[in-house]
């Protein structure tokens, strides 16, 4: 057995590594760049090396100095969680020609799955079901153009060493695929330094169905049942469950089966995910769910899967790779309830979903609120989220005996969250999950672009949310130095309280709020959560109105590099059209024009470095 755990990752993830490894009596060593001295994983593990700066390519992707940390502290195993370089075939066969354990899968396994155009073939020959599209060597536009309108669109391009949702566009008609797939190339080139594409048939009522697949040193590959990962953005998954709804023994059998060989077909070690897109048109059915790439790795969504099993996929992942067998056999495993997990973001759903970075001064996830909770997260209250890596804040999953149970249970800690200054996506993720099309499961991958307008909360507050900050201001006023409230008989109170929101100031009369919503007050201001949404009030005026740069200001929303700038000085242009690309936080951004005008002037060119609201360009009315 291990006795001594590297974890090649960081946040969340290397947290939820550390726990099993503890309970295992496997001790731990964490690694950490410039941004991650004081993180919480670092807390946390038994040791901890510095492997460089803030960058993640200059960190946490240099395999060199994650395979020198193991040896300096005597490590006998290296687990890279996921994403980084978790897939990585040539760090994990570097990994075990240092004489350590590599925790994942063969390289050959990993390589062999890791293009989806080879990897589509050898499912093909592995008698695996795949989505029809273009899987050829041929990488001109011409050819591209020509094979898409042979598969008709709408089609999907995307990256053949993609993951994560980079690399992925969907073009709905020919005249947008020429931009789609430069676009698609540049990012996928930034992201794995590989720019070559495939082109699948987009399926017009999709459901991402995935199967949780272990393999061990011995032969031996079971599944662990589906997952249904459909409700997404920008091809990242938001919210994932298990199991699958609507999904019938029968079909389930076939689905699983087909990930089974195709795990085999691989001669799969460790733990790894088989995704599916499957046509709903007419509901689950097996002769409609095609293969659309396997994932050498532990996934994001793996608690769901944990908690209808009651397995621990990670001691799975540490016994595995040990030599171990696997600990159940394919008839020991059966599926126990309902599991549904939301990825709690730091971001700002009312501005675009941009990434919110700083330092989190309040944070409070209430995961003690009700059984059947769990909440997995890198952070405590007083850390950073920081501007170079993923914003994930946490994951907040929640079982049930019923899906039903289960949604409710993570509705109630979804909008119980209360973060600040840091903004989230929790309001967005509580409207989400009381949407009447997920309560009923009518799934699908345009779930979040069908019903967006309904499930942004709006960033500014309605009066009923002044009247509660008003009822906390008073609270305050009212309470005398023994904590007893001031009172007079036979009279209403009479008592009002001047507030500042948005830039809006309001004198507020009392009269008892009425809600669930909470409040946090300082001699400042007070913050009031609303279905997971907050709002800031200053207790005193501070203007009327916010200090705002030109209405035509393009400024940069957070700090990031400029990698395309498609209009010049004096050029006319038109409300919403592309004027530059930030990239940021692993994600491009578009940033486009307020309204009709003439670009006054640029401040920056592609490849510049920005900081957040540094001015980039400007846009003035045309005359």
């Amino acid at each position: 057995m291990i006795t001594k755990l590297l974890i090649a990752n960081r946040g969340e993830i290397a947290c939820r590594i550390i726990r099993t490894a503890r309970t295992m009596g496997v001790a731990t060593v964490a690694v950490y760049s410039d941004a991650d001295a004081k993180a919480l994983h670092v807390r946390q593990a038994d040791e901890s090396v510095h492997i460089g700066p803030s960058p993640a390519a200059e960190s946490y992707l240099v395999g060199a100095k994650i395979i020198a940390a193991a040896q300096q502290t005597q490590a006998d195993a290296i687990h890279p969680g996921y994403g980084f370089l978790s897939e990585n075939a040539d760090f994990a066969q570097a990994v075990i020609d240092a004489g350590l354990i590599w925790v994942g899968p063969k390289p050959a396994s990993i390589r062999a799955m890791g293009l989806k155009d080879a990897a589509k073939t050898l499912m093909m020959e592995a008698g695996v079901p795949v989505t029809p599209g273009y899987l050829g060597a041929d990488q001109s536009l011409e050819r591209l153009t020509k094979e898409a309108e042979a598969i008709g669109y709408p089609v999907l391009i995307k990256a053949v060493a993609g993951g994560g949702g980079k690399g992925m566009r969907k073009v709905d008609a020919p005249a947008d695929f020429a931009a789609a797939l430069e676009s698609c190339r540049r990012e996928a080139k930034a992201s794995f330094s590989n720019d070559e594409v495939l082109l699948e048939k987009w399926i017009t009522s999709p459901r991402h169905i995935e199967v949780q697949v272990f393999g061990d040193a011995h032969g031996n590959v079971v599944h662990l049942f589906e997952r249904d990962c459909s409700l997404q953005r920008r091809h990242q998954k938001v919210i994932e469950e298990a199991p699958a709804p609507g999904m019938d023994a029968a079909t389930r059998e076939s689905l699983c089966a087909a990930a089974v060989r195709a795990a085999k077909a691989v001669d799969y070690e460790g733990a790894g995910t088989i995704e599916f897109i499957a046509d709903a048109s007419e509901g689950l059915r097996a002769d409609r769910i095609f293969f659309m790439e396997m994932n050498t790795r532990l996934q994001v969504e793996h608690p769901v899967t944990e908690e209808i099993t009651g397995v621990d996929l990670v001691e799975w992942q540490l016994r595995v790779a040990s030599g171990e067998p696997l600990p159940k056999r394919q008839e020991e495993l059966s599926i126990n309830g309902h599991a549904i997990e939301a990825r709690l973001y730091a971001e700002d759903p009312a501005k675009g979903f941009l990434p919110s970075t700083g330092r989190l001064e309040y944070l409070s996830l209430h995961e003690e609120a009700a059984e059947g909770i769990r909440v997995e997260t890198g952070v405590e209250e007083g850390d950073t989220i920081s501007p170079f890596y993923d914003p994930m804040v946490a994951k907040l999953v929640a079982w049930g005996e019923t899906r039903k149970a289960a949604n409710d249970k993570l509705f109630s800690l979804v909008s119980s969250v209360e973060i600040w200054p840091v903004r989230t996506n929790a309001g967005f993720l509580s409207r989400a999950l009381e949407q009447p099309d997920f309560v009923d499961a009518n799934l699908s991958t345009s779930f979040i672009s069908d019903w967006i307008d309904d499930l942004i909360p709006s960033s500014v507050a309605e009066q009923e949310i002044w009247e509660v900050a008003a009822e906390a201001a008073l609270y305050d006023i009212w309470l005398n130095d023994e904590g007893l409230a001031a009172f007079r008989l036979n009279s209403k109170p009479g008592l009002s309280i001047t507030l500042t929101h948005a830039g809006e100031t309001r004198t507020v009369p009392f009269g008892p709020a009425i809600g669930g919503s909470t409040t946090y007050r300082d001699d400042e201001m007070i913050l009031v959560f609303d279905y997971g949404t907050t709002y800031q009030f200053d207790r005193t005026s501070r203007g009327t109105g916010q200090a705002s740069a030109h209405d035509g200001d393009i400024i940069a929303p957070m700090p990031g590099k400029v990698i395309a700038v498609d209009v010049a000085k004096g050029q006319t242009v038109t409300a919403g059209q592309r004027l530059l690309v930030l990239e940021a936080m692993k994600m491009e951004h578009a940033l486009t024009a307020p309204f009709d005008g003439v670009i006054e002037g640029l401040a920056v060119s592609a490849g510049a470095q920005v900081q957040v609201e540094a001015l980039l360009c400007r846009v003035v009315p045309a005359e």
